[in-house]
């Protein structure tokens, strides 16, 4: 749960947990990395940031949690400028990396309270034991982070991220390398986290992943934003449904129909048709009863949504040169 006791009162706290503006940074060498990006995370959101390898995400955020210095722009977290105000920036995010930095000869609790310590809290504030809990490892508490596996170690490293109570939790891949079975139970902790109001920021490669838990999603490409929008704007973009049928009779691919052939349909082995469709344009109403007027018969039929993987392949293949 986050303590608001050092924040704003409620009435003032920001409607942006982070906002950056113009940002920018450019290595040396020329690589620029961030080219002028500005979005803005609103407070509460389950915020996905996505992009190929190498698009900027992991500058990005570097940047915020202080390890690489922008070269132009600014950036806020929980209205805190992390230049002017770079302690109070810090205090207010939680960064879980993607690489395991756990040291194998510390214990759970030991562990949190190390890290509690560095950011200063209280040892009568800490919440240790609760934090524990709340990722599911209160019964490793005590057992070397060396014994523990993977997943576990993972969540830990969730737990690290939460000792300060910062508002804003940071996700970079953190279920690369986890089974099935233990993600579940990390998204189930951090899911938790999100509905106590901690604003949660993911960067994931599995976008099946992102597009179930975001609300909102921000695609970065060549240090470029790509698209910011709802996770549901963002799958109404593409105009795109796909019909797979199989039908009770082989086809001819010359013999096809006038009507059909104008929806230049896909024919597969075991009598099967694919037609891909826009519905703006045309209703699988008007592509059944032309299937029914040219005499064939449906045995079984499916449809095929767009997902984000199309979203996200479209835009970044589209700036790709």
């Amino acid at each position: 749960m986050v303590q608001t006791d050092s924040h704003p009162p409620r009435a003032a706290l920001p409607a942006a947990a982070v906002s950056v503006t113009g940002l920018t940074k450019v290595y040396r060498g020329g690589k620029r990395a961030l080219d002028g990006v500005s979005l803005d995370v609103p407070r509460g959101a389950f915020f996905g940031l996505l992009g190929p390898n190498g698009a900027g995400k992991s500058t990005l955020i570097n940047i915020l949690a202080g390890l690489v210095i922008k070269t132009a722009g600014t950036a806020r977290i929980w209205d805190r400028d992390i230049d002017r105000t770079p302690r109070a920036a810090k205090a207010a995010i939680g960064v879980v990396p993607q690489e395991l930095n756990l040291d194998p000869f510390f214990t759970p609790r030991e562990l949190l309270d190390v890290q509690a310590g560095m950011y200063g809290v209280p040892r009568a504030e800490r919440r240790t034991m609760e934090i524990l809990d709340i990722v599911g490892l209160a019964d490793k508490a005590d057992s070397y982070a060396r014994t523990l596996s993977g997943g576990m170690r993972r969540r830990l490293l969730v737990a690290k991220a939460m000792v300060h109570s910062p508002p804003v939790l940071v996700l970079d891949e953190p279920t690369a390398g986890v089974d099935l079975e233990l993600r579940q139970h990390l998204w189930e902790a951090v899911r938790g986290m999100n509905a106590q109001g901690v604003t949660i920021l993911l960067t994931t490669h599995y976008l099946e992943e992102a597009e179930q838990l975001c609300d909102r999603i921000a695609i970065i490409n060549h240090g470029k934003l790509a698209a910011l929008d709802t996770t549901a704007a963002l799958l109404g973009r593409i105009d795109g449904k796909t019909l797979l049928l199989t039908l009770d009779r082989d086809l001819d691919p010359a013999g096809l129909p006038p009507a059909l052939a104008r929806f230049a349909p896909e024919l597969r082995p075991g009598r099967r048709m694919v037609i891909r469709y826009r519905p703006s344009e045309v209703a699988v109403g008007a592509i059944l009863a032309e299937i029914a007027a040219a005499g064939l018969g449906i045995v079984d039929l499916t449809t095929e949504q767009t997902d984000l993987e199309d979203i996200f392949l479209q835009l970044t293949s589209s700036r790709a040169g």
